[in-house]
């Protein structure tokens, strides 16, 4: 009998796990206390390889068509621009593009594609209790249960008060900084916080500024940033003083961030004709205890939060949903242990830990609170940052296409600095040929399965069975590189990142597969 899956929160990451599961036929439902998808977002950006985990789902859409592609950023201290670079571009060797557009509509394109495969998202619903059982209610047994429990019994309410249980398998808190599912799952979230307050508002303007940039001021020790959006749309963030009142009204951070913008750009309000909405909120930086506690599990900022400095927020969420879903489908439907589970944390928490270091790193750098630290961003920080080679480098880091697995509890022999493809790295989005003979994608063919990728079309049909036959027909497919040199069969993760790779041995790949799904 395959498990159910109940998801707490209908943003990207909850999204991204409901379509996954739903590509493998796993029964989800997903909640969320709102009334209904929201119209504004803080986030504004798909990452190279936030944009992949859509692709790889079929959840992409015509996001691309109506993104703005790169962005040109200028970093100034009064009228004088300090620095200025371009970011999201595609290149050669790394051909996937950032996309600028607004996390609300992201949402949209991804609750269409739910739709297609039969879920959608149950609104007005708030879980309010979870307590993981020893049997389950209707005193159903499941084989091989461990000390995690058999199931998760969950309480919701609606709008008018009523209480619903509902009996799950699993259960995923998707539900943000604030998740009730964290807490219930009694796991701690410290940290600290980065920026006390930002204020936001977003207007429609006539304004002197790149329509495909950003510009932001790092003077007197507080930052204001203008990132422009479509149809004439900017956003504008501020940090105000500290002794500025709590609880402000929209008009009361409106008319602040306004004047504040107007005082440092030089720029007349009067080329402001709309105000779409304003908001303020605190930056932290906070990382889970455990990702998993039993039979419940948390992803994207359920589990960690940043500075949205380089917009690794969404992406990384994005990237803990792929993650988790793989494994999860194989679980669910008995095809492996649930200590494959325990590798979802193994993986994710220590890249989010450096996502963490790093984009607190950058504010701590470009926002600096002292005379010394500022000398020491404009005389040595800037002028490496100048540098090509560091601002790819930059680049890479924050397309989240350098991200690996080496020396994880999947790849524990890839070291580090060993050349060449090894398992744990993300495999590129090669051209191959399908046994038809026909032209896809790596990346396209993937949606939610594995591939066996082999030179030799008999070499990857050999091990495309053997992997068959321990993860299922429906989750292995057999392609051909179009173009190759290399004689090893590479077997690619539905998360993209190579999972098995060496010269043909079938016999070798079913016991890295009995090791990883049956450990001892």
């Amino acid at each position: 009998m395959t498990d159910t899956v109940l998801i707490a929160g209908a943003g990207p990451t909850g999204l991204a796990l409901a379509i996954h599961l739903a590509l493998h036929a796993i029964p989800v439902r997903v909640i969320d206390a709102a009334a209904g998808p929201a119209t504004t977002s803080r986030a504004l950006g798909l990452q190279p390889r936030g944009v992949e985990v859509l692709e790889r789902i079929g959840a992409l859409g015509t996001l691309p068509e109506r993104s703005q592609r790169s962005l040109n950023m200028s970093y100034n201290e009064g009228s004088r621009t300090v620095l200025r670079f371009h970011i999201g571009q595609a290149t050669a060797d790394q051909p996937k593009q950032a996309l600028l557009i607004s996390q609300a509509e992201v949402e949209k394109t991804m609750r269409q594609r739910l739709r297609e495969l039969g879920g959608d998202v149950e609104w007005r619903t708030r879980l309010v209790g979870a307590r993981q059982d020893g049997t389950r209610q209707d005193g159903a047994r499941q084989d091989g249960a461990r000390q995690d429990g058999r199931g998760v019994t969950v309480t919701v309410q609606t709008d008018d008060g009523t209480e619903q249980q509902i009996e799950t398998d699993w259960l995923v808190g998707c539900d943000g900084a604030h998740s009730t599912v964290r807490k219930l799952a009694g796991i701690a979230f410290p940290g600290r916080k980065l920026i006390e307050r930002l204020l936001m508002v977003d207007v429609r303007a006539q304004w002197p500024y790149d329509k495909n940039g950003s510009t932001t001021w790092m003077d007197a020790g507080h930052m204001l940033s203008v990132t422009a959006l479509p149809d004439d749309t900017w956003r504008v963030f501020s940090e105000p003083p500290a002794d500025l009142p709590n609880r402000l009204s929209e008009r009361e951070i409106t008319d602040r961030v306004l004047k504040e913008f107007s005082r440092r750009s030089g720029v007349s309000l009067d080329t402001v004709t709309e105000v779409h909405w304003a908001s303020e909120f605190r930056i932290h930086r906070r990382l889970a205890d455990a990702y998993r506690r039993g039979r419940i599990l948390l992803a994207g900022d359920a589990a960690h939060i940043q500075s949205p400095t380089g917009g690794q927020g969404q992406n990384t969420g994005l990237g803990d949903a792929e993650n988790l879903a793989w494994k999860l489908v194989l679980v669910a439907h008995g095809r492996a242990d649930r200590r494959l589970l325990d590798t979802y944390e193994g993986e994710r928490r220590p890249l989010a830990r450096n996502v963490l270091r790093a984009t607190s790193t950058a504010v701590d750098i470009m926002l600096p609170d002292t005379q010394w630290k500022r000398l020491v961003r404009d005389k040595v920080v800037l002028p490496v940052l100048r540098l090509p080679a560091v601002r790819r480098r930059l680049w890479l880091a924050a397309s989240q296409l350098g991200i690996g697995y080496r020396g994880g509890p999947l790849a524990p022999t890839s070291h580090r600095w060993t050349p060449g493809l090894r398992p744990g790295d993300r495999m590129p989005d090669i051209r191959c040929r399908r046994p038809d003979g026909g032209e896809i994608t790596l990346h396209a063919a993937i949606s939610g399965r594995w591939v066996v990728l082999a030179g030799d079309r008999r070499d990857a049909a050999r091990h495309a069975e053997v992997a068959a036959a321990r993860l299922g027909a429906d989750l292995v497919v057999a392609l051909t590189p179009v173009e190759t040199d290399s004689p090893d069969v590479t077997v690619i993760r539905p998360d993209g990142h190579i999972g098995w790779r060496g010269r043909p041995a079938p016999d070798k790949l079913a016991t890295w597969l009995n090791q990883v799904l049956w450990p001892a």
